[in-house]
């Protein structure tokens, strides 16, 4: 089976802008994954993430990008990277996650994400500068995803060359 990676939504808002701080660890995460020949992948809530953040205006820490810049990122994430569709299955194991670990509050989004990697069989998630390990068995405890946003920083570049 090859191995597979969700990309988180930060990865995918720092990967498109080459003037952050980020972008070169990003980068070189990623084409060492690509070398490795894991499957890098997208949820429709991730790009929505992305899509929030992008065009969101700067000082409401977002990217400040008009609609036009967005929508040409997202087509790149969208023939670059795999989408894993949603389905009822991935819905039905994210009700259990959320009974089963009491989620609470914003986990309950990064829960959806972790019921999205169980049904896909996706064991990892890249959302800093390195990939984080799913639990064995994919029964993920809210913790997995605690403190897992770095800063947000808005950066204002358009180039999205990946």
């Amino acid at each position: 089976m090859t191995a597979a990676c969700l990309l988180d939504s930060n990865i995918l808002l720092r990967m498109s802008q080459r003037d952050n701080p980020h972008y070169p660890a990003i980068r070189a995460a990623l084409i060492a994954f690509r070398k490795q020949g894991t499957r890098l992948c997208y949820t429709s809530q991730t790009l929505g993430e992305f899509w929030n953040a992008s065009t969101r205006p700067l000082d409401k820490n977002g990217f400040g990008l008009n609609i036009a810049e967005t929508d040409s990122i997202a087509g790149e994430i969208e023939r670059d990277f795999e989408f894993l569709p949603d389905s009822q299955a991935v819905h039905d194991r994210w009700r259990r996650l959320l009974v089963e670990h009491e989620v609470k509050g914003v986990q309950v989004h990064d829960t959806r994400l972790a019921a999205s990697m169980y049904f896909h069989n996706i064991p990892q998630s890249m959302y800093g500068t390195s990939p984080v390990s799913a639990a064995s068995g994919f029964s993920i405890p809210p913790t997995f995803f605690m403190n897992r946003h770095p800063d947000r920083t808005p950066w204002k570049n358009t180039s999205s060359s990946f």
